[in-house]
């Protein structure tokens, strides 16, 4: 295949990719509409019974009726976050440009996460660069996006690591944003698949696989991108790239 030939190819590749994914999204945010209602009247419904059973005192059956109250308010809660993510994967919302101060969003965010992190003795190391300028940026998606990266990472290592966040310019004037953990990894076979949708490496129930492709979709409409390197036993690095552009610049590189 000569060069034009390929370049032919691999725009043929990305059109099919974006008709599949906005066919994906379309049907998505259907099927979350039509099951939010429902769910809504559910947990409403259990937490009805929860209210009587409280007023029916104590005792054995009861309490374990008040457990499989509690379990329907759980997983109806968890539906509801599958939901959520189904939308925000369709919504895909323009990005709303402003000054931003990366480091400050990403220590606050590292904040909410740190005291679960805590309770399994994880630790989350900084090196921020504390010379970065304020870049031109979606303040909300960033803080989206890290959090789903510090998440990902508490889960992956489960207990006992370390999680480590860089921030530096790199050698192109653009800001990196360096997310590592000593978790399990992720097998090389999978490397390249998991920012498609629905695509997840955790077990069945416990992930809806649009949290990767909702912060990858999220980063290429702020102009950057998002890179990978893992090692199976050793962890997982993800590296966030973003321009330092205006709002007049900032679409011309994405």
């Amino acid at each position: 295949m000569d060069a034009p030939e390929k370049k032919d190819w691999l725009l043929d590749e990305r059109l099919l990719q974006s008709q599949k994914l906005a066919a994906i999204g379309e049907l998505s945010a259907g099927i979350a509409h039509e099951i939010n209602n429902p769910l809504a009247i559910i947990r409403q419904e259990a937490e009805w019974m929860q209210l009587l059973l409280k007023k029916l005192g104590d005792g054995k059956e009861l309490e374990e009726l008040q457990g499989s109250a509690h379990q329907i308010v759980e997983q109806v809660d968890r539906c509801t976050e599958i939901t959520r993510n189904l939308l925000d994967f369709a919504r895909k919302r323009d990005p709303v440009i402003q000054a931003v101060e990366v480091n400050r969003i990403i220590e606050n965010m590292t904040m909410l996460v740190e005291k679960e992190a805590k309770h399994s003795n994880i630790t989350i190391v900084r090196y921020y660069d504390e010379t970065l300028p304020v870049i031109y940026s979606d303040a909300p998606q960033l803080r989206q996006v890290i959090l789903n990266f510090l998440t990902n990472a508490t889960y992956a290592i489960g207990k006992n690591g370390v999680i480590t966040i860089t921030t530096r310019l790199d050698a192109n004037d653009a800001l990196d944003i360096v997310i590592s953990d000593t978790g399990c990894g992720i097998p090389e076979a999978q490397v390249s698949k998991i920012f498609d949708p629905f695509f997840t490496t955790k077990p069945p129930g416990q992930g809806t696989g649009l949290g990767l492709s909702i912060c990858h979709g999220i980063i290429q409409r702020l102009g950057g991108r998002i890179t990978v390197a893992s090692t199976v036993g050793q962890g997982t690095e993800f590296t966030i790239t973003l321009p330092r552009s205006r709002e007049s610049e900032l679409f011309a590189h994405a």
